[in-house]
This record gives structure tokens, C-alpha cells and sequence, in this order.
């Protein structure tokens, strides 16, 4: 999603990221995603920075997360792009779940059973971990940069 107009801004000390979210027109992104329906409604989906690419193929980890956190057995969920060798990076779900002594084996092959019975396979989770709790601020943001960073320790890079 592109604006024009509006206040200018730069990104402190990076005018090369500055540059980056400005297109040829002027005008500017927040890096968020989103689609106009047909009466002219605008619907927020993603943001640009938590896109998985795996395969060459771009996932918007939003999808699974909305299916995911419709299934009885989640709290809260998060969808990430981690490290695989062969596409580049596979697509995780991170769950906290309602009762703890339920993660396992079982309940994360149920879960990606839900999802697959919603979404195409491709953007679903391959694997499932179970955490006490999801890293989030007081105001309930999800960090998913802490989450991506945890996994991609000793790699090369952090794909965003």
C-alpha cells in the first residue's frame, strides 16, 4: 500500500531506507499490505516485513495465523519464515496453547490438519512449536522479530 501526500519523513541516519519506500511517483509505503474490495473498502492483510519466501514463492503469514487462532486448542499463534536449506525458508507456526500439557506431537499434527482443510498447503505451516507464551509488549504487539531472530541464530542471513 502506497500514499501520497501526508507529512514527509526520513528514517533516522538511513537514507537508503528512506529511498527504499518511495516510489517513482513520491509516493510512500509503511511496508503494510492490504486489498480494496469492490465498494471501495480498504482490508489491511500483512505487512511486507513478515512475508515468508520460500521456494520463490511469497506467503503472507497472516492467513495461517487467522486459521490457526480459530482452532480450540490455540491462545495465540504466530506464523514465521525460519531457515531451510533447499527453499530458502519453510513456514512455522509458533503456538501458544489453551492447556500447556496438551503440546505435543498430536496436537501440532491436528493443527496442521485445521490449517491445510482452510488454506493451500503451500501456505501452511510445515511444523508446529509449542511456547508458554508469545513475545509481546505491554500493549499486546507481537514481537515476531524476536521470534524470526531466535531461529535464524548462525545463519548468514534473517530473510524479512
Amino acid at each position: 500500500m502506497y500514499f501520497a501526500g501526508g507529512r514527509t519523513f526520513e528514517y533516522h541516519n538511513d537514507p537508503e531506507k528512506t529511498a527504499s519506500v518511495t516510489n517513482d511517483r513520491g509516493w510512500r509505503t509503511l511496508g503494510d499490505i492490504g486489498r480494496l474490495d469492490d465498494e471501495g473498502y480498504l482490508y489491511l492483510t500483512d505487512r511486507q516485513a513478515h512475508m515468508i519466501i520460500s521456494g520463490g514463492v511469497n506467503i503472507y503469514p497472516q492467513e495461517a495465523e487467522n486459521v490457526l487462532a480459530g482452532h480450540p486448542s490455540v491462545a495465540d499463534v504466530a506464523v514465521i519464515g525460519v531457515p531451510d536449506d533447499e527453499m530458502g525458508e519453510a513456514v512455522k507456526a509458533v503456538v501458544q496453547p489453551v492447556d500447556g500439557a496438551a503440546a505435543g506431537p498430536e496436537l501440532a499434527a491436528a493443527l496442521l490438519d485445521h490449517c491445510r482443510a482452510e488454506l493451500a498447503t503451500y501456505k501452511c505451516p510445515k511444523t508446529v512449536d509449542f511456547v508458554d507464551e508469545l513475545p509481546r509488549d505491554p500493549n499486546g504487539k507481537l514481537y515476531k522479530r524476536l521470534l524470526r531472530e531466535s531461529y535464524w541464530k548462525g545463519h548468514d542471513s534473517l530473510v524479512s
